[in-house]
């Protein structure tokens, strides 16, 4: 039964009155259940502290045999909470190691373990807690090797490794509790999937033990407890701190607004003001949404407040392990001003010192923004504050309508992924490296989790063929050839192949990195090939907050000194999507564009250019589609504002293009962002409710995407990662020469037309155009987006000039097609008519 304890999200505006709820701390009730000899309170004892409710419970719901969710806002204590039961507990079961704490990313295990070493301290001196993921120095590996300690701090990547060995069941004893922290974050991921394979590995080895996971800022609850704990579902508990944490979310306004903003014009415009409030505050992390968007800020406060220099840093996943403990140790002693981050400080990392955040551009969903907002006042009674700064006037709009989805506590959902069968075949041999299997046993053990609970009997048949052989069309190759049956087990011996595989392990791809030293031999990080090798010898570039020049580039190392100070070369750029905005997010704006809501500054400030829109068109809501026509001497433009995030834009865009030029033969552009999405043509779109209607139809919805999408070569794409997670392609072994990413492509492109030619039933081929269809179109989201729009009126506008929502859309396709400096002209002349006209009207 879930406990709910009561909460409430105060909120303000940086140039309004600010609303802020009183903490409270609830007193120690008299009729505590009696607990074991180590009582979980004897800490708190030593402190001079109360437990919440919330923490009580969670002690107590483990000490009765339960395992479950804990659900609490950031800050709040939930370390504690899940720690000090099975602590306490642990006591009375002998040596060994007895917690095992699984984070998500490496960056937390470091402050994972100051938090657990100070109650173990206090319980039990002699005892210790180590930390063994990707950044263990290799001597305490070796260490851990021999010997586990009485708590593990790991990853679901260095977990797996573990299970390649085959001491390690008798190296863990008896492990009394599995603790996944930010379990939200792995939700929905092969990682999340990954996770819960290894669970049910150690559930099979320890019956006994409980699994607890902690998560923030997640709204299917008790999906997220049914993915963690699989079968041991039934019994578990879901305990919810909905506590009155303080929470300021505010915006910066620019000074001047253009009436007619298109993505990420304003930029760095609003650096000085960004400064500004830097300097207001002791501690500030400035969070962006990428690792380039990251180099350009932080180059950016060094050139308006040079005296800086040394009292603010970076954080980024690319820069190396040094580098980013010096800004994690300069956040958490409150030595720095300022740290200038992406994602890799989103999750958990204890910093007392921020007492503010500042998260330039949107945040894309209300779960994001909460997680980075409680980086500030990460204490229990302090206030988290964080402050938005908009890249775009539209932006505005967002923030406004992410305070109000916060404050109706719409948060989103996780779904968790189903069947992803490239990884169970690496799990598999994972599996039969370490101790080998017995496959019924391990086919139950498979279907106890919540990925695979539906593994049907064919896939499990096909899933040990292929780590047999590699499938029918592989298995004359001797390489594929990976497990083979002794006395009824399956099981991996070759050494070659152990090798590889462990090597192989993991969910995370992408294009192969470079890293970046100095002749010196100090490493700064690493950079994606992509992007290096597109400059030459001698050539400049800006990375770790440096401007450095290229001497060398051999063999995946780009060796590079110091630039001279007027040399910035280009800014390191890293690939990715863009991130999607949310469901939620998307419904709340478009309830603040229809003028519903609090009044807000945000909104005030973008008042003008909603005011042009409403003049000259009308303001677009997700209760009713607006679709704009406009004629030009060249070509015509039908605009869309489906308000459904950019992924399905994209989808929706191609769809409904590909059946207009199925019909007029016209070659149609389209150009989306996360409101809409356009199509252009030099003639055949018309405004037309019943022809537009039957291109959003839903009607053979799937054959017209994959005829319009190209899923075919999308496919062959996605089955690279596949093709590396299953283990068709292996990781180079150290002390040889690495594969480019081109031989990578190359090998995977191969497999891919062997497999489809002589083995078209390979499940993993299917899984490629499965995770095309979800991952690049969104597909379940984009059929409830058209299933949406088909009962939605339709408001049709014939407009004579681009409206503000629509130049956006405009200016994208511009950049998208024309070069640099023609699209700058034909930019600086549409925007001179747009204002003449505005200001005329």
């Amino acid at each position: 039964m879930p406990i709910a304890i009561n909460t409430d999200i105060s909120t303000g505006n940086l140039q309004g009155a600010e609303k802020v709820f009183p903490f409270e701390i609830p007193t120690e009730p008299d009729d505590i259940s009696p607990m074991p000899a180590a009582d979980p309170h004897t800490f708190f004892k030593t402190k001079g502290w109360q437990p919440f409710d919330f923490q009580r419970h969670t002690w107590e719901a483990y000490l009765s045999g339960q395992s479950g969710l804990l659900h609490a806002p950031t800050g709040l204590g939930k370390t504690l909470a899940v720690y000090l039961g099975p602590l306490a507990d642990s006591f009375a079961h002998g040596e060994g190691c007895k917690i095992l704490w699984i984070t998500p990313l490496r960056a937390l295990a470091a402050d994972t373990l100051r938090a657990l070493r100070e109650p173990l301290e206090v319980f039990a001196p002699g005892l210790e807690a180590e930390a063994r993921t990707g950044d263990t120095p290799s001597a305490l590996r070796a260490r851990l090797r021999k010997k586990l300690p009485h708590t593990l701090v790991t990853t679901p990547e260095s977990l797996s490794l573990m299970l390649t060995h085959a001491d390690f069941p008798d190296k863990l004893g008896g492990l009394r509790c599995v603790i996944v922290d930010e379990w939200h974050e792995l939700l929905g991921t092969k990682r999340g999937v990954q996770t819960e394979l290894c669970l049910a590995r150690l559930r099979a080895w320890f019956p006994e033990a409980r699994i607890w996971g902690l998560s923030a800022t997640l709204g299917n609850l008790t999906e997220a407890r049914m993915a963690l704990l699989g079968d041991a579902f039934d019994g578990s508990a879901e305990i919810t701190a909905d506590m009155k944490k303080p929470l300021v979310i505010e915006t910066l306004i620019p000074k001047e607004i253009d009436r007619f903003p298109w993505a990420g014009h304003i930029g760095t415009r609003l650096a000085k003001q960004v400064a500004d409030e830097i300097e207001k505050a002791n501690v500030t992390l400035l969070f962006t949404n990428t690792r380039s968007q990251t180099e350009i800020w932080f180059q950016e406060l060094l050139s308006i407040r040079p005296r800086w220099k040394g009292k603010i840093a970076m954080h980024h996943g690319s820069l190396d392990r040094g580098e980013r403990d010096l800004a994690e140790n300069g956040l958490r002693d409150g030595s720095l001003k300022c740290v200038v981050a992406t994602s890799s400080l989103d999750l958990g990392v204890d910093f007392s010192p921020v007492d503010q955040v500042i998260q330039v551009g949107s945040p894309k969903g209300v779960a994001r923004l909460l997680q980075r907002a409680g980086r500030s006042g990460h204490q229990p009674g302090n206030v988290s504050r964080i402050v938005g700064v908009p890249t775009h006037a539209l932006e505005l709009v967002e923030f406004a309508a992410a305070r109000d989805a916060a404050l109706a506590r719409d948060v989103e959902s996780r779904r968790p992924l189903r069947l992803p069968l490239d990884l169970l075949v690496q799990h598999l041999v994972t599996c039969a490296i370490g101790t080998p299997f017995e496959p019924d046993e391990m086919l139950r053990e498979i279907r106890s989790t919540h990925a695979f609970a539906d593994l049907a009997d064919e896939e499990w048949q096909w899933a040990l063929g292929f780590i047999s052989n590699g499938g029918s069309a592989l298995a004359v190759y001797p390489r594929y050839r990976k497990a083979h049956v002794v006395e009824g087990r399956y099981t991996v011996d070759d050494k070659r192949l152990i090798t590889q595989h462990r090597l192989s392990i993991g969910t995370i791809s992408s294009d192969p990195a470079v890293t970046i030293k100095y002749a010196g031999g100090r490493v700064l990080g690493t950079v994606e090939e992509s992007f290096i090798s597109r400059i030459r010898i001698g050539g400049s570039l800006v990375f770790a907050g440096k401007s450095l020049v290229l001497v060398r580039f051999h063999q995946r190392t780009a060796t590079v000194r110091n630039a001279p100070r007027d040399n910035k070369g280009q800014i390191a750029i890293w690939g990715g999507n863009k991130m999607p905005l949310s469901n939620e997010l998307a419904h709340a704006i478009a309830k603040r564009l229809q003028g519903i809501g609090p009044p807000a500054r945000e909104m005030d400030a973008v008042a003008p250019i909603l005011d042009i829109q409403a003049r000259w068109s009308r303001l677009p809501g997700d209760d009713a589609l607006l679709v704009e026509h406009i004629r030009s001497r060249q070509e015509e433009h039908l605009f869309f504002y489906p308000f459904a995030g950019r992924l399905v834009h994209e989808g929706l865009a191609a769809l409904v293009a590909y059946r207009i030029s199925r019909e007029t033969g016209e070659a149609i552009v389209t150009t989306q962002n996360d409101y809409g999405f356009s199509l252009s043509a030099k003639r055949g779109l018309v405004l037309d409710e019943r022809i537009l209607r039957d291109h959003l139809s839903g009607e053979n919805l799937l054959d017209d995407l994959i005829s319009c999408m190209n899923t075919a070569e999308l496919a062959r794409r996605q089955f690279r990662e596949i093709a590396r997670v299953s283990g068709l392609i292996l990781q180079t072994p150290p002390g040889q020469k690495d594969r480019s990413m081109r031989e990578l492509q190359v090998s995977s492109s191969l497999l891919y037309e062997v497999l489809t030619r002589y083995d078209a039933g390979n499940l993993l081929l299917e899984q490629a155009r499965r995770e095309i269809l979800e991952r690049q179109l969104e597909l379940t989201r984009l059929g409830n987006a058209i299933h949406r729009l088909e009962a939605s009126p339709m408001h049709l506008v014939e407009v004579e000039n681009l409206t503000p929502m629509a130049f956006p859309l405009w200016a994208d396709r511009l950049s998208a097609t024309l070069s640099p400096g023609d699209a700058a002209t034909r930019l600086e002349s549409m925007l001179r008519t747009l204002n003449q006209a505005a200001s005329v009207s």
